[in-house]
Order: structure tokens, then C-alpha cells, then sequence
């Protein structure tokens, strides 16, 4: 007869349990699908698998965890765009690192991003979201006009307008884009450059 190996762990029983990451990408799955407002504690904890008394041993509350994939996505596509205002590059150059840079977040953390882009100011997390995104946007908007006065952009569109035309195109990747799929992420940012600022036009025949 085997003698038991004392100092080894005792064997898991039960259900598998979860890490705080593990809950909030979780959760925010199940706010796309539902809509956050709809999704209630009971409905996450039922995903889960868990009460909802060890659903709140990982989390503080349901607004913590939309606060956290938030802040995810919104401190992701703000580094983009402190790396791109920390460069001596013409401001053209500017703008195309952070469009590239926004693709790249997109695709990176789709699921964040998407429940960004729906957040309709409901609650603190969502307001303070929404701040952030004008602030970003208006910075943006700067480079834009930056690029204007330069002679890279056409400077008979408002800055602003320009700005959300071309984020636009950007968040409504969300619409299409999955990870895994035929589109390659590096690729797929050149081809939001190449319509956002430089059009669909062929170049004309030598």
C-alpha cells in the first residue's frame, strides 16, 4: 500500500474557482451580451458558477467591475496617445501613431473597448468614462488641427469633425473584428490609415 505523500497539496474539490481577472472578463462578456444596465449580480454569479457571497470575494460590486474594464481600456488608448504627443514627429506622423495605436487596442481588448464604446452615462464609472473619451477626443482633435496648419491635411473640415469621422472607423471595428480571424491586426491598421488619410483614390498613372 502507497504511503501518502504528506506534503502535497489535498486534491481541489468542487468547482474550479476564479481569479479577479477571470471574473471581470467574465462579467464584461456577459455586459455585451446583456447590456450592463440589464445584467444583474444574480446573472453574473449564475455564469460564474458561484454564489453571489463568493462573487463578492472577488469584487467589490457590479459598478467596480465595469470601473475596472474601463479603466482598461481607456488607460490603453490614453498611453497610445501619450506616446505619439512624446515624439518630435510632424504631426501627421502623430496622428498615424495614434490611429495605429487605437487599432491595436481594439484588437488587443475587443471585449473592453466594446463596452466603452456603450457606456451611455448611467452611473460614476460611466460619466467619468465619458470624460475621459472627450478629453482623449479633444487632444486628439489638436493634432488633427496641428496637422491642418502644417499642410498634411486638408484644412477645410473642422478638426473635430475630422476627428470623429475618422474614430468612427475606428470603433465601428467593433461591429466586425474578431480575434483569430482572417484579418491581421497590423494589416487591418494600415488599412484604416490608408482610407482615413489617404482615401480610396488610385494614384493617378504616371
Amino acid at each position: 500500500m502507497a504511503t501518502p505523500d504528506l506534503d502535497s497539496p489535498p486534491p481541489r474539490r468542487g468547482r474550479p474557482g476564479y481569479d479577479r481577472e477571470q471574473v471581470v472578463r467574465i462579467a464584461v462578456q456577459l455586459f455585451n451580451e446583456q447590456g450592463y444596465d440589464a445584467t444583474s449580480v444574480a446573472d453574473l454569479a449564475a455564469r460564474l458558477g458561484l454564489t453571489k457571497s463568493a462573487l463578492y470575494h472577488h469584487v467589490a460590486s457590479k459598478e467596480a467591475i465595469l470601473q475596472s474594464a474601463l479603466d482598461d481600456a481607456l488607460g490603453a488608448l490614453e498611453g497610445a496617445l501619450a506616446e505619439a504627443l512624446a515624439t518630435q514627429d510632424a504631426a501627421i506622423d502623430r496622428l498615424r501613431h495614434v490611429v495605429r495605436g487605437a487599432v491595436r487596442v481594439l484588437t488587443e481588448r475587443l471585449p473592453e473597448v466594446t463596452l466603452l464604446l456603450r457606456v451611455r452615462g448611467n452611473s460614476d464609472a460611466e460619466r467619468s468614462a465619458l470624460e475621459r473619451r472627450r478629453a482623449f477626443d479633444q487632444r486628439v482633435t489638436a493634432i488633427v488641427r496641428d496637422a491642418q496648419r502644417e499642410g498634411a491635411l486638408a484644412d477645410d473640415i473642422d478638426a473635430a469633425v475630422a476627428t470623429r469621422l475618422v474614430f468612427g472607423m475606428v470603433n465601428s471595428l467593433t461591429e466586425w473584428y474578431r480575434p483569430g480571424g482572417a484579418v491581421d491586426p497590423d494589416r487591418l491598421a494600415d488599412d484604416v490609415l490608408r482610407v482615413a488619410l489617404d482615401g480610396l483614390d488610385r494614384p493617378a498613372a504616371p
